[in-house]
C-alpha cells in the first residue's frame, strides 16, 4: 500500500453512546492536538457490560475484522477503546501486519514499581494481565462500584458529571498510593481516564501513565517522519 498519504491511528470501538471528553480515547480531538490523524470502527452490540462484566469471546472475531478492515485502509497503529481487551492482544497482533496497543497496561512490563487504576477490579483477572505481560503483584485499585463514571459507564448512560468522575479516579489512586506507599508510577487502564491524568498526578505526585500517553509515544516511534 503506498504510504503517500500519511498512515492514521484506527481505534477500535466498543458500541457506546456515554460522553468522551477530550483526553479520552473515543474523541478524535484528543489526537488532533497531537496532530495524528484518526478513524474509529464501532462493534456492533459491544457493550460495556459484555466486554468489561462477560469478557464474552464471541466479539473476539467482530474485533478482529474491525481491526483488518482498519489495517487495510492504511492505519498505521491500531488500538481499542477498553484496556480489558488486553486479554486479546496476541489474537490481534497476530490479525494484523500493523502494531496494536490493545490496552494501557502492556507498559506496566516497562516501568518501574507501577501500580494500576482500573475501571473494575473484579475485571482484571490473570487473562487480562497476563495478556498484557503485567508483572506479578503489581498493586491494583478500582473504581468504587456505583460511582458516577463506573455506574454510567456501564449503563451506556448518555450524560456524565465530568467533575464527579474525575473525583472518583483520583480517589481510587490516592487509595492505591496509600496502600503502597512504594509505588513509583501509576498506571490508568481505562481508556476513560486520561481525560483525570493530570489531576491524579496533582493528588499522587507520582508520573501517571494511560492510553493516551502509550499511544502517542509508540506512534512516534513507529512514525517518526509523521512527527508534527
Amino acid at each position: 500500500m503506498s504510504r503517500s498519504v500519511p498512515p492514521f491511528l484506527g481505534i477500535v470501538m466498543l458500541d457506546t453512546r456515554f460522553p468522551r471528553p477530550i483526553g479520552d480515547i473515543g474523541n478524535p480531538d484528543t489526537f488532533a492536538r497531537a496532530g495524528i490523524a484518526v478513524r474509529y470502527r464501532r462493534v456492533a452490540n459491544a457493550s460495556p457490560t459484555r466486554v468489561v462484566i462477560e469478557a464474552d469471546i464471541a466479539l473476539n472475531t467482530p474485533f478482529v475484522e474491525a481491526m483488518q478492515a482498519l489495517a487495510d485502509e492504511g492505519a498505521g497503529l491500531i488500538s481499542t477503546s477498553c484496556g480489558f481487551l488486553a486479554a486479546q492482544q496476541s489474537l490481534f497482533a497476530r490479525a494484523v501486519s500493523v502494531p496494536v496497543i490493545s490496552s494501557s497496561l502492556l507498559q506496566c512490563a516497562h516501568l518501574s514499581q507501577p501500580g494500576i487504576v482500573t475501571f473494575n477490579a473484579a475485571s482484571l483477572t490473570p487473562p487480562v494481565l497476563d495478556g498484557a505481560a503485567v508483572p506479578n503483584g503489581t498493586p491494583i485499585e478500582g473504581l468504587e462500584p456505583g460511582c458516577e463514571l463506573h455506574r454510567r459507564i456501564l449503563a451506556n448512560d448518555t450524560t456524565l458529571d465530568l467533575v464527579q468522575a474525575e473525583h472518583n479516579v483520583v480517589q481510587a489512586a490516592k487509595r492505591l498510593v496509600e496502600r503502597h506507599p512504594g509505588l513509583q508510577n501509576l498506571v490508568l487502564e481505562c481508556t476513560n481516564m486520561p481525560p483525570y491524568r493530570a489531576a491524579v498526578k496533582k493528588a499522587t505526585g507520582l508520573p501517571v501513565h494511560d492510553i493516551e500517553t502509550l499511544l502517542l509515544r509508540t506512534w512516534h516511534l513507529s512514525n517518526p517522519k509523521f512527527i508534527t
